[in-house]
């Protein structure tokens, strides 16, 4: 069964107090918990914030060079995800849907193949 990542740019989401982030951490939790009822939940992390960033890598000249950090230019970052186990794009849908519903910010849905359609490539 294929994974799916659903995930938030930090960007997308406006201003909030600190009641109203908490409203909606209780409300994703909710579809977090449904998740793990209906046996499709992997891991998730919300409220990443660009100061949680130990270090940007990137390739020079064929080398790994660290910077403290998030990366100086990134506008965007990532604000929370969840993973989900499921078995089509129609189910993390619906549950991209849910989190998008219970946060009211967008949600970006990104597959992965499952292990067997990954050896199954391999063998074609």
């Amino acid at each position: 069964m294929p994974q799916y990542l659903i995930a938030f740019n930090d960007e997308w989401v406006g201003d909030h107090t600190i009641e109203q982030l908490r409203a909606k951490s209780a409300s994703s939790m909710r579809v977090v918990d449904d998740m793990k009822r209906e046996g499709v939940f992997v891991f998730s992390d919300g409220g990443i914030g660009a100061d949680t960033a130990l270090c940007s890598v990137e390739s020079r000249n064929g080398e790994a060079v660290f910077t403290d950090g998030p990366y100086v230019e990134t506008k965007e970052h990532l604000g929370g995800f969840c993973v989900v186990q499921v078995a089509d794009d129609e189910a993390a849908r619906h549950w991209a849907g849910r989190l998008a519903v219970a946060l009211e910010w967008p949600q970006e849905v990104h597959r992965f193949p499952s292990r067997e359609e990954i050896l199954q490539l391999d063998d074609n």
